[in-house]
């Protein structure tokens, strides 16, 4: 199901352009698309599959529009229709036709999802910046030697013996340095999780 084969011709095109634009489409009766519920209601996969030739299109169509992403549109296409087969019970006629019903479950997903995202996304900043305050402070624990042998360590790519030559220190104390320094910032770390 790619997103080549939902482009309506012409870049205006609405959804409704799509619904009705194709002319492979059954006109089905408002009746029939009831029935089929009512047969999903009671586990017929048959009934399944063929509500599901007739609109995943549309479904994924409005998916697409709304989240820009087809790989998004695919996964919340097969999560209508898994809800439709675990849940065709609540549609009431008396709310909209079957296929209204259909396409604000496919609205309310995408939406859903949408909202998730912009909330993982400044939850994730915040603990960025959260983790960077605690390695900065963690670092103002360490001496200035520890810090200059932790970020040359770290930093270079050269073996340690060399980095203590360019700091003009024995490779002992510039070991001790690193080992005391990393012992310290684990210490400081572990305490703020």
């Amino acid at each position: 199901m790619g997103a080549h084969q939902l482009q309506p011709k012409g870049s205006s095109a609405t959804l409704g352009d799509v619904l009705y634009a194709d002319p492979t489409m059954p006109t089905e009766s408002e009746q029939a698309w009831v029935a089929m519920l009512q047969s999903i209601a009671t586990r017929d996969p048959t009934a399944l599959h063929a509500l599901y030739e007739r609109t995943h299109r549309l479904v994924y169509t409005l998916i697409l529009r709304i989240t820009g992403r087809a790989e998004t549109a695919e996964e919340l296409t097969l999560q209508v229709f898994y809800d439709i087969w675990s849940n065709a019970t609540p549609y009431d006629a008396a709310e909209g036709t079957v296929l209204a019903w259909i396409m604000n479950q496919a609205r309310y997903r995408a939406m859903e999802r949408m909202h998730k995202e912009k909330r993982d996304a400044p939850d994730q900043t915040g603990q960025l910046a959260e983790q960077g305050r605690l390695v900065r402070e963690a670092l103002e624990g360490l001496t200035q030697q520890e810090r200059a042998a932790i970020e040359s360590a770290y930093f270079s790519d050269l073996p340690q013996i060399y980095v203590a030559a360019q700091l003009n220190q024995r490779s002992g104390s510039f070991r001790s340095w690193l080992r005391s320094g990393v012992m310290k910032l684990r210490r400081a770390l572990a305490r703020n999780p």
